[in-house]
């Protein structure tokens, strides 16, 4: 009975999560200057995995995905002029659009991800 229980509850947080396999799109503005960046993720219940494109510093993978409810989270390594540097992004998913968080060296960038047509 107690394994049923579990099976139920893991059950309801897949149907709970919010679904964001597909392409989505962003504009990032920064003091040097706008990002654009292509998210491709692929979600598989609560497991996120896909990649991340910028104008700027390429493609990376996302690593360490997962999503709960309406709240993800991953991170990328980008290479830059002095070094591969890793962000931790965090987001909300708000029907077609992800409030997103990118934090670098205790430094925060807000965006939104909008989903792709």
């Amino acid at each position: 009975m107690k394994t049923l229980g579990m099976l139920l509850i893991l059950f309801a947080m897949n149907l709970s999560a919010a679904e964001v396999t597909g392409t989505w799109k962003a504009v990032v503005k920064t003091e040097k200057g706008t990002i654009n960046r292509t998210f491709v993720f692929k979600q598989d219940g609560t497991s996120l995995t896909g990649k991340t494109t910028s104008d700027r510093w390429g493609t990376s993978a996302i690593k360490n995905g997962k999503i709960e409810g309406d709240r993800l989270s991953f991170t990328i390594t980008v290479d830059i002029e002095f070094g591969a540097v890793k962000i931790a992004m965090t987001g909300k998913v708000m029907g077609d659009v992800i409030q997103m968080t990118a934090e670098v060296s205790g430094q925060t960038l807000d965006f939104a991800a909008k989903r792709a047509p």
